[in-house]
């Protein structure tokens, strides 16, 4: 199938996108499953817990054996509706771990304090755990697990040859929410220069269309933190302020709806800055904390 025609797209022999139905400012056109091989098949993130999308899947995979299901993170739009596809195949579900999983110590110390938590699949629990590195292989295909924490803590790309799965990480539409304590900005940064290592020809994200030059896209999403750093210095260069505040400081342009994330986003940044030394708070981190450049 075509994208004129439905959510189905042969990207290449192989390898098929099977896009859900759940549009969003946050989701673009909706969640990216992929499905790899032929007859002996895995599933990259089967999305959210929809019955439409689950139907679609199944149609997908008639015929062949489902061998194994893929976790990028456990955001709900990525795996919710894996304990569903898993009883009607038997295939496992690996990931990294649950939705706790992989958060640096300094991100759990503001566990309760910071909100977040924005679609998190608290009941989440994979099958099998991925360390990074570790390969799954069936007829035909052979896939390793990267963990690339900063978007979430159990965030994982998956390599297929010289095509990488990027999960929220990287994707072409949009850049990524970034929201403590799930999120965390240190280790996105890290995750992404570590993915400058590689040399991977095509991105396959979990939100909208193949990010074909990926080199370029990791540039540009380090220089847009590395600049959002800057302009958040430059707001606390005018005096202390709770993260609503530096929000509208920094955030001039974009739609009010969207100023929720942004914030969670800027939070993200202040918490970083805070830890390098930049920054101090006022009393306890928490969501009506007053922050001062030093």
């Amino acid at each position: 199938m075509t994208e004129e025609t439905g959510p189905v797209v042969e990207i290449a022999p192989g390898l098929r996108r099977v896009r859900a139905h759940n549009p969003s400012p946050m989701t673009e056109r909706g969640t990216n499953s992929y499905l790899i091989g032929q007859d002996d098949l895995a599933l990259i993130d089967p999305g959210p817990n929809l019955d439409r999308h689950l139907e679609t899947l199944l149609a997908e995979i008639a015929g062949a054996t489902l061998s194994a299901i893929l976790i990028t993170h456990s955001h709900l739009d990525h795996s919710a509706l894996a304990p569903r596809l898993s009883e009607a195949t038997g295939a496992p579900i690996y990931a990294y771990g649950d939705s706790r999983a992989g958060r640096r110590p300094e991100m759990d110390a503001f566990e309760g304090a910071l909100g977040g938590g924005e679609g998190v699949d608290a009941s989440f629990a994979p099958d099998h755990l991925l360390a990074d590195g570790d390969v799954l292989a069936g007829q035909g295909w052979e896939v390793q697990a990267l963990w690339t924490p900063g978007h979430m803590g159990n965030h994982l790309c998956f390599a297929l040859g010289d095509v990488l799965f990027s999960g929220d990480l990287v994707m072409g539409w949009s850049t990524s929410l970034v929201s403590p304590p799930d999120g965390d900005l240190t280790a996105f940064m890290a995750s992404c220069r570590r993915l400058q290592t590689r040399q991977d020809r095509l991105y396959l994200p979990g939100h909208g269309d193949a990010v074909t030059d990926p080199a370029a896209r990791l540039a540009e999403l380090l220089a847009h933190r590395e600049e959002r750093m800057a302009q958040l210095r430059g707001a606390l260069a005018q005096g202390p302020a709770d993260a609503t505040t530096l929000t509208r400081r920094v955030y001039t342009d974009i739609h009010e709806m969207l100023l929720p994330a942004a914030e969670r986003n800027l939070l993200a940044h202040l918490l970083a800055l805070l830890e390098q030394g930049e920054v101090t708070c006022a009393g306890a981190v928490g969501p009506g904390a007053v922050f001062s450049a030093v």
